[in-house]
């Protein structure tokens, strides 16, 4: 007579125990988006930061400290020195509200500020906003707020943060590009049509594949 050997079933895996392993995994899987995400952030704002430093280099040393046209009737009108300056200025306000632990560069005067002095600012000021940008959306969590300004209601730090930052630069580039422009000094088509070449800034700033890969 042959006896039957009992069926062995593997052990049933608990509800609370699957439940545990999708969330693990979840978690997993979000860290590695935001630690995309934070690299992404650093490349983009490098190229953002590239473009401006183009700019710099390309701008007729007359169109520096030259009155806009709009200044004869207001009066208040910034020259491109003063608006180079205040996009340096508004970086450090944005570091030192929203990353105080992150030493915040000191500065430009925009009555006084050279080309030459603009664009280690922008440089060092750069540096310091990756810094911030790759804590704040890395998922490191030690930056919870992006705080613009002190009459600003602070946000969730999130891309929302990222594109505003982008967007204030974008304005003044277009400033710039156009003052220069009024005042006699435009800038190379080789040069304005170039801040559109996203492959060429992306290699310019180490990431030879170009926007859009984790490299």
């Amino acid at each position: 007579m042959t006896t039957r050997r009992p069926e062995i079933h593997p052990p049933k895996t608990s509800r609370a125990k699957i439940r545990q392993t999708r969330i693990r995994q979840t978690s997993i899987r979000q860290a590695k988006d935001h630690e995309q995400l934070g690299r992404a952030a650093v490349r983009i704002f490098a190229a953002n930061e590239r473009m401006n430093q183009v700019l710099i280099e390309h701008l007729d040393p007359a169109a520096w400290l030259a009155k806009p046209p709009s200044a004869k009737a207001s009066g208040r009108a910034r020259t491109i020195a003063a608006i180079f300056t205040h996009m340096h200025n508004v970086r450090t306000k944005w570091v030192r509200l929203t990353a105080p632990h992150l030493k915040a560069p000191a500065q430009l005067d925009r009555a006084h500020c050279t080309p030459q002095q603009a664009s280690a600012g922008l440089a060092e000021s750069a540096a310091r906003c990756a810094e911030m940008l790759a804590e704040a959306l890395g998922g490191e969590g030690r930056i919870e707020k992006f705080r613009r300004d002190g009459w600003g209601r602070p946000w969730p730090v999130g891309p929302e943060m990222l594109c505003y930052m982008l967007a204030h630069e974008a304005h003044h580039r277009g400033q710039v590009c156009m003052l220069a422009h009024q005042l006699g000094f435009p800038l190379p088509i080789g040069v304005t049509s170039g801040l559109w070449n996203w492959e060429k800034l992306w290699k310019e700033c180490g990431a030879p594949r170009g926007p859009g890969y984790d490299c």
